[in-house]
């Protein structure tokens, strides 16, 4: 079956890996990640550094090093979480980027828009702790 609305990995590994972060006391390093989640442990630490520098997530070095929530769960929206790892969201964009289209109305691009807003709507409107 085809999928409408696809995370990518790295926007699942950004959200999941933020939930884990958020239940945990102390910081969790890439290894542990990648065995809860079950993604490669370079994956995550390209995604997770990216929202350390969003200011998301401190690292920390060392042995007793990893990542922590910078923030209360509750503070954190998935839409800054998504938008962090993938850009900001395009809306009203026809889908083939055609200067004009061939046809009067376009459903395509007028059930692909509706459901962007929608998704973005969500997004900004869940927080990280309706998750743990």
């Amino acid at each position: 079956m085809a999928k409408i609305i696809n995370f990518s990995d790295a926007a699942t590994i950004g959200i999941h890996g933020l939930i884990v972060l958020a239940k945990s006391k102390k910081p969790v390093n890439a290894i542990e990640l990648s065995e809860k989640i079950k993604y490669s442990k370079h994956h995550i630490g390209k995604v997770m550094q990216r929202l350390v520098k969003i200011g998301l997530l401190s690292s920390f070095r060392g042995p007793t090093g990893g990542f922590q929530l910078k923030k209360k769960p509750e503070d954190i929206l998935l839409y800054d979480i998504y938008t962090a790892i993938e850009g900001e969201v395009e809306l009203g964009e026809c889908p083939h980027d055609l200067p004009i289209c061939p046809v009067d109305k376009c459903i395509r691009n007028e059930v692909i828009t509706k459901l962007s807003e929608e998704f973005v709507n969500f997004l900004r409107s869940a927080t990280l702790n309706e998750y743990l």
